[in-house]
Parts: structure tokens; sequence; C-alpha cells
């Protein structure tokens, strides 16, 4: 079962608030450091103005603050909600004000990216303005699939999209069903508000990234959150509904409660021990630093070589110290399954997403390589983020698809 890690630490002479998600064997498999001070728009819902219209590119540049302008394609554009329309025409023109919501950060020289299609997530769905398809996640299982489209059938709602999560499938329909009516609840009053509030404003704001992540975790693999701060303690106990008073005893002189059970499995937990932190216990800063590195060691002595670029990220398998001298297609295989698994890891640790390219070591067996390609499907399948193993090229090459949206690891602690 797994751990998630809230806490802080300092790298590069500035203080980050880490969230990192640990296996049992205290293996850090994702990490999300935020500067002290400073707040993601990821997620953020605004009022933006177009300033420009580019026909060319079927897109349009949306200012949401006076200083900050974002993309915005013209194919989100299913079913805006403006405050402010000059036109008749369903295109968008210059000085028209609309709602939209940024969905990706600002990398590198790009702007962040803006869609139309508004979308309010919980734990077990996510509720969506401008696409009104209902769907269920194909990570669970057909039966579940079948039942949660019944059950939206059902209780259907012909104003939104409605999509059901993975995490859906340890709830009770009454609690996804509830979720789903809070959502909506939520997006009338949204709408509601946007109508007497002015360009820019700001109408809906993410919660930190440390609980926005929460909901993006398998509830059914996770078994504690631990932090060393008190006031993130009581928010992520806030976040579980755990009433304030719950954390304290009720005896005549009241004490701190350090842990509070959010569910059947599921523990929150205060980390209190001056003589050693949080963060040195989970060595939160060796692993950043070696999530930074481009030489990733394998226990099997090979190594992968990891080099993000501007178009796209290449990453290498070789052998190294592993050196077979016998059945040495057997040992390529097992080498690059071990591999597999690692660069699945690597991906979401370092958060690496759009194109990337693995060179795994050469296979000449079509068998070899068809089990090599189901072992890595399969490791995938695994990450939160929508990856997509497209295929082996004739060279022997890898191609892989990771959703962009937050900045890699690199960049945000550079930020």
């Amino acid at each position: 079962m797994n751990r998630y890690v809230i806490t802080k630490e300092q790298m590069n002479g500035q203080e980050y608030q880490i969230s990192a998600l640990f296996d049992e064997s205290k293996k850090m498999i994702e990490v999300f450091p935020v500067k002290e001070g400073k707040t993601s728009m990821l997620g953020n819902i605004y009022i933006g103005r177009v300033e420009h219209v580019l026909d060319n590119l079927n897109a349009a540049f949306v200012k949401i603050s006076p200083e900050q302008r974002g993309y915005l394609s013209l194919d989100d554009l299913k079913a805006p909600v403006f405050t402010k329309k000059l036109s008749k025409k369903k295109t968008l023109a210059e000085g028209e004000e609309l709602l939209v919501q940024v969905t990706r950060e600002a990398l590198k020289t790009k702007e962040p990216t803006l869609t139309a299609n508004l979308s309010l997530s919980g734990t077990y769905a996510v509720v969506t303005t401008g696409n009104k398809k209902q769907g269920v996640s194909s990570k669970l299982s057909k039966e579940l699939r079948t039942h949660f489209a019944e059950l939206l059938e059902r209780g259907a709602d012909d104003r939104y999209g409605i999509v059901v999560r993975t995490n859906a499938g340890k709830a009770s329909d009454e609690e996804v069903l509830a979720e789903i009516a809070g959502l909506q609840k939520q997006c009338d009053d949204l709408l509601a508000a946007a109508e007497h509030r002015t360009c820019y404003s700001l109408l809906y704001e993410e919660p930190p990234l440390c609980l926005k992540e929460l909901d993006n975790l398998r509830t059914d693999s996770l078994e504690q959150i631990v932090t060393d701060d008190r006031e993130v303690f009581e928010l992520v106990c806030a976040h579980y509904h755990i009433p304030r008073e719950a954390l304290m005893t009720k005896g005549c002189v009241p004490v701190p409660v350090d842990t509070a059970a959010a569910g059947d499995h599921l523990t929150i937990r205060y980390h209190r021990d001056d003589a050693v932190s949080l963060s040195m216990l989970y060595s939160i800063k060796s692993n950043l630093q070696e999530a930074l590195r481009e030489r990733v060691w394998l226990k099997s002595g090979a190594y992968l070589i990891i080099q993000p670029t501007e178009a796209l990220t290449v990453i290498d398998v070789n052998t190294g110290k592993n050196v077979a001298k016998r059945d040495v297609q057997e040992n390529f295989l097992r080498v690059n399954l071990e591999a597999a698994d690692e660069i699945a890891r690597q991906l979401r640790l370092r958060n690496l997403s759009g194109i990337i390219i693995v060179d795994f070591i050469n296979l000449k067996s079509p068998d070899a390589q068809a089990a090599l390609l189901s072992r890595f499907r399969a490791v995938i399948k695994n990450d939160p983020v929508p990856t997509r193993l497209v295929d082996m090229t004739k060279l022997g090459l890898v191609e892989l698809t990771r959703k962009k949206g937050k900045q890699t690891l690199a960049e945000a602690l550079k930020s």
C-alpha cells in the first residue's frame, strides 16, 4: 500500500512544499514541488477577453489578467459561456469575453493552454459544461463500466457531461451520485456568479496542489497520508470531511489528536518527531536529486539515460555492468523488462510528457519484442496521466505519448 507525504524541503536555496507518493518499500513514485508563496493557475476558471483570433491556427489568444494571456484552441468552443458577446456569429471576435479554464501551465516559452469546456472534478467523478457526453473510466472492470453507465442513464442530467473516475469502483452508488450532484450545484453557482463579475475575474480556484493530487490517486492503494505541518494536517482532514472537533480529545484538558481515520483503510497522520524530520525519514532531498540526474541505475547493473529536449524526450537503455556470455538475447529481454518498469516510474516521477522515444536493447525475436511491449503497456496503465504506447518502429524504437499538464519536475524546481 502507498503513502502520501506532505512536507517541506530546501532545494537550490529555495523552500518548497513537497507532496510525494511512496510505495510500501519507500520508493518515490510521484512528487509535486511547489515553491513557498507560489500558486498555480492550473485548473483555475477566469472570465477572459479575446485579444487575437488566429484563423490560420484555428486558435485565439485570450487574456485572463492584464499581464497574462493564454492559448485557446477553437476546437474547444463546443458550448462556450460568454459574458460579453459582440456578434451573433458562433465564432470568436476580438473583445468578446467568455469563461475559460487553464488546462496546461506555461511551459518554457509557451503560454498557458485554455479551454472553454469547463470541468470540476472530485474523487469519484468529473462534471463538464461543454462536452455533454457521459463516460466511465476505462480502467474499471467491464462489469463496473456497465453498472455506472446504467446508473448515469437513470439519473441523467443533460445540462452537463459526466465522467465516472476509477476511484468510484470502491464507492457506493449513493456516494458517487452525491458527489455528482454537489459538482453540478457548484457549476450552477459558478455560471450564475459569472453574470455579475467583471473581466479577468477568478471564478474558481483549484485547491492547493497537495489536496488536488489526492483526488487523482487510487484510493484503493493508498494506506496513509502523513504530514509534519499541522495546518496541512487539518486541511487534509477537512478534505475528507473529518470535523475539526474530532481533532481534539474531549477530556477536561483537550489535547490535539495526531491520527484520524478517513475510511476503512486510510489514515491521516501528523508527524510529531523533533529527532527525525519527515523529510529525512523519507529521504526527500536525495530522492529529488536522483530524479534530476540523467543516468538511472537498475538493480541488474544496466542503466537508463534520460534526456529531455525541446521537441521530445529520449530514453536509452544500456546493459552497463550487466554482461552475460550465455543466453544473451534472454538476458537482453530481462534487462528490457526491468527497464520498462523503471521507465514507467520515471515518467511519473519526473512528470515527463509529450513525445517520448525509448531505445531498448535490441531484441531479435518477435516473441521477445511482443513480450516487452505487453509488459510496457501493462505498467504504464498505472499512470494517472493518460499515457499511450504507440508502437515499436522498424528501427526498434518504442514510441510513447504522455499528456501534458503540469511542469516537469526539473522545471518546477527551477521556477
